[in-house]
């Protein structure tokens, strides 16, 4: 590592990491082994799910692994809000960041047991370590950028987003093949191995963080401790006597645990909106800013909704309906979910020079136009999905080229750059500081929603077919895309000040 380290300027003396805080050496290493661990567990989780864990048909199986799928993303997503609320009112970012990724760690070890039970617990603790470590390392890189100018912040987090990246490429090839050709359990503790790595670079570099992250922003009272604790008993006891009652009455299935956490997945981010609109700590001048917002989580969590069933149908798609031979020799479907991360690599430093230049310029495109291209793009990636489905459907071998599922990600991977780390720049901006990591678990709440929606709407694939299927959702994000180009000057006036 440092031989990345580079002097800002020779009368600085300021170590930067390719120019930027030296900090960010610190979070890019550990987000880089925290998405290697992830999307690693991510590449293989539906295809586990279909081959060893779930009963029924195959089509059946593959249904109900889709929806799981997108549910339990949702669920780790959503798990973003309270550990949002935990850095921002009790332990600090710092603090939560490294015990969420302790908890993570022993959720993939736990994966690598050979058991039902120990898998789901597994998947229970890698969803609450996440919540704890995603929204307040992303709050991290923004308070490494306090005061400074929107273009570089958004640059800093477009070198953030490579790390996640080269962890996302690295992961399925190696966590891919041992899970699908060797044992399922051997690439899930792989997985495990990569977020222990997280670990230790997150303890060791900590100290080059400054006072980022050390302290809570809003810090709660021993009276509001008590109320939310009191919450969450009520709560938790709700639902341990609803799934109790299910079992008592012979009815339960997996669909009732599936249904609820889609609703709960669209009804958080109302309650959640709702609660910060209604704190009084939330100034006249901020709330226009949170309405801008509004409009950027709705938009992208109908861009997730799409981008994020390349874990669920379209790596079954790549299974069962995708030529992968290469001579003679036939590669892992779970190995075409390194092509996205592979397209963020070579395309993020050219999307951030050129937002940079174009800034220099007095040209950039403002963020409102960043999201309706993201629309644009991810509605084109789909339509590309229809075609190449009822081109499936009518070849002799039903499968096709693996080049359709390259244009597709080629697509997303360009709408990507335009909305996510965009996104998270936008939210540590439009943030009224004492709502940082709350704002930002919002942001990742909106993957969530997109996820749960996932959960009902993966169900149409098998009536409608996959041309009719993904051409409906391509026709959805792009009038999506087109509504936000509408409206962008009305958000950009809510937004206020900022870029």
């Amino acid at each position: 590592m440092a031989s990345s380290l580079t002097k800002d300027s020779p009368s600085s003396g300021e170590q930067t990491f390719f120019g930027h805080p030296r900090g960010m050496a610190t979070l890019f290493m550990t987000e880089m082994w925290e998405r290697f661990s992830w999307y690693g567990m991510r590449a293989i989780l539906t295809l586990y799910l279909v081959a060893a864990v779930l009963d029924g048909p195959l089509e059946g199986r593959e249904a109900l692994a889709a929806s799981i799928y997108g549910v339990y993303n949702a669920v780790v997503y959503m798990a973003a809000m309270p550990g949002g609320w935990v850095a921002d009112r009790l332990w600090g970012a710092r603090k939560a960041v490294l015990v969420g990724g302790i908890i993570i760690a022993l959720g993939h070890f736990t994966l690598a047991l050979p058991s039902d039970i120990a898998f789901f617990v597994g998947l229970a603790l890698i969803a609450a370590g996440t919540g704890l470590l995603k929204p307040n390392i992303s709050a991290m890189v923004g308070g490494l950028y306090e005061g400074q100018p929107s273009a570089r912040r958004d640059a800093g987090f477009t070198l953030f987003y490579m790390a996640i990246n080269i962890g996302g490429l690295a992961a399925p090839l190696l966590v891919g093949y041992l899970g699908e050709h060797v044992n399922w359990h051997l690439g899930f503790g792989v997985a495990g191995v990569g977020m222990t790595f997280a670990v230790i670079q997150y303890a060791i570099g900590s100290k080059h963080l400054g006072d980022v992250g050390k302290l809570p922003a809003k810090p709660i009272s021993p009276e509001e401790r008590r109320k939310t604790l009191r919450k969450v008993a009520l709560w938790a006891g709700i639902a341990v006597a609803a799934l109790l009652i299910d079992l008592a009455l012979g009815t339960y299935d997996i669909e009732h645990i599936v249904n609820v956490l889609a609703v709960l997945g669209v009804v958080v981010p109302i309650i959640y909106f709702i609660t910060i609109f209604r704190d009084p700590a939330l100034t006249a001048e901020d709330r226009p800013k949170i309405k801008a917002y509004v409009w950027f989580f709705i938009t992208a969590v109908l861009f997730w909704m799409i981008y994020d069933q390349s874990g669920s149908l379209l790596t079954i798609f790549a299974d069962n309906k995708t030529d992968r031979f290469i001579g003679g020799w036939e590669f892992p479907a779970s190995w075409l979910q390194s092509v996205n991360p592979a397209m963020v690599i070579i395309l993020a430093p050219i999307f951030a020079a050129l937002w940079v230049k174009l800034a220099t310029r007095n040209r950039e495109p403002s963020t409102p136009m960043k999201f309706a291209l993201a629309m644009l793009l991810i509605g084109g990636s789909f339509g590309i999905m229809g075609l190449a489905g009822a081109a499936a459907a009518n070849s002799d071998t039903g499968k096709v080229t693996v080049f359709w599922l390259l244009a597709v990600y080629l697509a997303q991977t360009m709408g990507e750059m335009c909305l996510s780390p965009v996104g998270l720049s936008l939210s540590t901006k439009l943030a009224p500081k004492m709502f940082v990591g709350q704002i930002m678990g919002l942001w990742f709440l909106a993957t969530s929603t997109g996820n749960a929606l996932n959960g009902w709407t993966t169900k149409l694939n098998a009536p409608l077919g996959d041309a009719a299927y993904y051409t409906l959702q391509a026709v959805v994000a792009v009038a999506a895309g087109i509504a936000f180009m509408v409206a962008g000057r009305k958000i950009r006036a809510l937004m206020g000040g900022v870029k």
